[in-house]
């Protein structure tokens, strides 16, 4: 189901998570209320999935270890037949924990493995999102022995051991059937390799107000229509093809294919008028593709240069199939110096690998960098998790950024990020990278800032891919994209897109 409020595709860090705890306090809804909704919610996503069956739930010394004793009373009420580990016993637990802990009943045990015995269903209620340290001691044990036996396992907030924020594990970490999280997902439920590890992602309203997002104004979404329905080009009746735009490419002599399927993908997309520049060689291939595309002999970058000078073409796509060389590298430069809208990728990006600030130089708001992990590595810092290094390659450049991978991250200058969640395992196969910069091409063209393109983009290409299914190749994704475009026609209308 396609979401149609931004709102609720907001992404919370740990520390905003807990700002907005503390709202919720301040608007009359106190921890204890909120702690016994959580614990509520899980219970009920558990008996919704599993039939009642020995169960045993493990409880952690603070929040997260309250929400396991909520779920474990609800569980036996319902007939389930329920045994609790603690780590460090109940008189550990301090606050709303303590409350929730006084109101089990039953036996409460040492944190072992030996309490796995029996069990056909795990309840992870160890640690939230905010543990900052790597599993040890007992907690490691009895983690280690539930993926031995691989028994299932339900995980509250997120499976222990994964850092909440970076998606990373912390020493180690169960794989979750199911996951339940609360007002909005973190970053670890979207980022790998937490989000595999999570399973399923239950989202659970626990009474937390909504007007609490406007005094937190997260910066992170999870990628979705919501985010740029408004924004998508649509056509008018008066209008023609140069209102949809002009997109030209800079094509190789040797690896054509990438800038063909770039093409297909802008044009896909909804650009009015594709070209594609290069050699005289090369032309006849790029002639006979596609009957609609248009095609421009260049000698050198200077022949690309004098392109750039039509106002018409106005959004510029260098490097898929480009070649390193220097061609490329003056053909990039030229592009940005013309100040029109550009993507840049492959070899416009690894041929500046040697001098980076180069390229930095001459980037601007207009532009679109989309790196794949050993592109982005040739010209920026490899530190900290994806989102921070989309982040950080972002403000550093002046320029969106599009991480690519399973969990593509999209980042802006100004801090805004977005993390793509859609893309199916059948990506993964050669040209869907050109593909992609090509669908982002096109939404230039027609006027999409370079975040908002970037982000759509990512959608589209994933949507494009899980709707053709198994056998997918890079030239299926556009010819895809028509039916993916007829679905998000209803969401297009209902966020008032013009």
């Amino acid at each position: 189901m396609v979401s149609t409020s931004a709102g609720a595709l907001a992404v919370l860090s740990t520390e905003e998570m807990g700002r907005a705890d503390t709202a919720a306090a301040a608007a009359g809804v106190p921890g204890a209320v909120l702690m016994g909704h959580a614990g509520a919610a899980v219970a009920r996503a558990v008996m919704d999935r599993w039939s009642p069956r020995p169960a045993v739930v493990l409880c952690g010394p603070g929040n997260n270890g309250g929400d396991g004793y909520v779920v474990a009373r609800l569980l036996a009420e319902a007939g389930w037949t329920v045994e609790l580990a603690s780590l460090g016993g109940v008189g550990r637990l301090a606050g709303d924990a303590a409350v929730h802990a006084a109101h089990w009943s039953g036996p409460v045990r040492a944190l072992e493995p030996a309490v796995l015995d029996g069990a056909a269903l795990v309840v992870d209620a160890l640690f939230g999102a905010g543990l900052a340290r790597a599993l040890d001691g007992p907690a490691r044990a009895v983690v280690d022995a539930v993926g031995a036996r691989r028994l299932a396992l339900a995980a509250i907030d997120v499976p222990s051991g994964v850092d909440g924020d970076t998606g990373a594990v912390l020493g180690a970490a169960p794989q979750a059937r199911l996951t339940v999280t609360f007002f909005r997902k973190k970053p670890a439920h979207l980022l790998l390799p937490g989000r595999a590890l999570c399973g399923e992602v239950v989202v659970a309203d626990i009474g937390i107000p909504e007007g609490v997002l406007g005094e937190i104004a997260p910066r992170l979404s999870e990628n979705g229509p919501a985010l740029w329905a408004t924004r998508l080009p649509r056509p008018s009746l008066a209008g023609h093809k140069y209102d949809r735009g002009h997109a030209l490419i800079l094509g190789g002599t040797e690896m054509t294919g990438a800038a063909r399927l770039a093409a297909r993908g802008a044009m896909r997309a909804g650009a009015g008028l594709v070209t594609i520049a290069s050699a005289p060689a090369a032309l006849p291939i790029y002639a006979a593709c596609m009957a609609g595309l248009l095609t421009a002999p260049i000698t050198d970058a200077r022949g690309f240069a004098a392109l750039l000078g039509d106002a018409r073409k106005n959004a510029v796509l260098v490097g898929p199939g480009a070649g390193i060389d220097e061609t490329t590298r003056a053909a990039t430069l030229a592009t940005l110096d013309a100040g029109k809208a550009a993507v840049l990728d492959a070899d416009a990006l690894t041929v500046f690998g040697d001098d980076p600030e180069a390229l930095f130089g001459r980037l601007h708001p207009a532009c679109l960098l989309t790196p794949h992990e050993g592109e982005f590595a040739r010209l920026f810092d490899g530190t900290g998790s994806k989102l921070e290094r989309a982040r950080a390659a972002a403000a550093r450049s002046g320029a969106a950024v599009l991480l690519k991978g399973a969990d593509t991250v999209i980042a802006a200058p100004d801090g805004r990020a977005a993390i793509n969640a859609n893309a199916p395992p059948t990506l993964a196969t050669a040209g869907a990278g050109d593909v992609l910069a090509g669908i982002a091409l096109g939404l230039m063209a027609q006027g999409l800032a370079a975040f908002s393109a970037g982000a759509a983009a990512a959608w589209l290409h994933g949507a494009a891919a899980a709707a053709f299914g198994p056998g997918l190749i890079a030239e299926d994704i556009a010819e895809a994209l028509p039916g993916v475009w007829r679905g998000l026609a209803g969401v297009m209308q209902e966020s008032g897109a013009q």
